[in-house]
């Protein structure tokens, strides 16, 4: 299985570094390789994560490394992470658009 990242996810990794290195650059890294981590063992499995709520798909899932969550696309071959943001953060609305019209 492949794991892809869409333009927006490695978008929303760099803003999450640059927002925690504003005070700490090490754990900004360390925070950064920890999401990408979850995002390797979700390709392994991915259908454990959960389905999410917002959305209610089947092969729209997301894990979580502490608050944040990994949103993320199931294809045949593939997954593809679609966000990734902090959930205490509401859901961007543009993934939510695109993956209706995706969806039918």
């Amino acid at each position: 299985m492949k794991l892809v990242w869409t333009l927006r996810s490695q978008n929303d990794l760099v803003e999450i570094g640059e927002f925690i290195s504003k005070d700490k650059p090490a754990a900004a890294r360390k925070w950064v390789e920890k999401i990408r981590d979850q995002a390797r063992v979700a390709k392994e499995m991915p259908m454990a994560g959960r389905k999410v709520p917002e959305i209610g798909r089947d092969d729209i899932r997301e894990v979580f490394v502490k608050s944040y969550r990994i949103v993320y696309l199931v294809k045949a071959n593939s997954i593809e992470i679609l966000t990734v943001f902090e959930g205490h953060r509401l859901f961007p609305q543009s993934v939510q658009n695109s993956s209706s019209k995706a969806k039918g």
